[in-house]
């Protein structure tokens, strides 16, 4: 009885290495998903460009390299937007943002810009995919959003930070 027990515990953990399932790339829109890496740099492109239009202090923010590095970052967003519809998963996206937020923190890239990048991606996307796919690419979006918000609560950029805590913080 105690094996019994044990095994039922063991199929109930999600982890990959204990016997979940790989993504199913079928399980989606796996049509759409394969327009949208052919497009990725279009799609990337436009993304950034629908994001700097959106809030003009961005090129105040960023030089001419940084952009760049911004836009090979989006061609990563649309290839990771592309599995998660393939597979129908927002989890690769939950996943993947949880990953990439301290990329940016060492960049001293604030998740606000990462958020707006998503929001220029979602802005994009209904040119590229059907209306069926785009609900999923939304609900992966919307995954990586609430995760880069969580960052953003963490270490403080949705609001401006207190100089006398921040001069008692360093220890001068």
């Amino acid at each position: 009885m105690l094996a019994t027990q044990s095994h039922a515990r063991l199929a109930a953990v999600s982890h990959p290495s204990l016997g979940r399932p790989p993504l199913d790339l079928h399980a989606g829109h796996p049509a759409d998903a394969a327009v949208l890496k052919a497009a990725t740099a279009r799609v990337a492109g436009r993304a950034l460009e629908s994001a700097v239009a959106a809030d003009p202090t961005f090129r105040e923010r960023y030089d001419e390299l940084q952009l760049r590095e911004l836009l090979a970052d989006l061609h990563a967003f649309v290839g990771r937007l592309a599995i998660s519809m393939a597979a129908d998963d927002p989890r690769v996206m939950t996943g993947w943002a949880e990953n990439i937020a301290v990329r940016y923190r060492k960049r001293v890239v604030p998740m606000d810009d990462v958020i707006a990048l998503c929001e220029g991606l979602r802005e994009v996307l209904p040119g590229t995919i059907s209306p069926d796919a785009n609900t999923a690419a939304n609900a992966a979006l919307d995954a990586a959003i609430k995760v880069f918000k969580w960052h953003r609560r963490l270490a403080g950029d949705g609001r401006k930070r207190n100089a006398f805590l921040a001069f008692i913080y360093k220890g001068a």
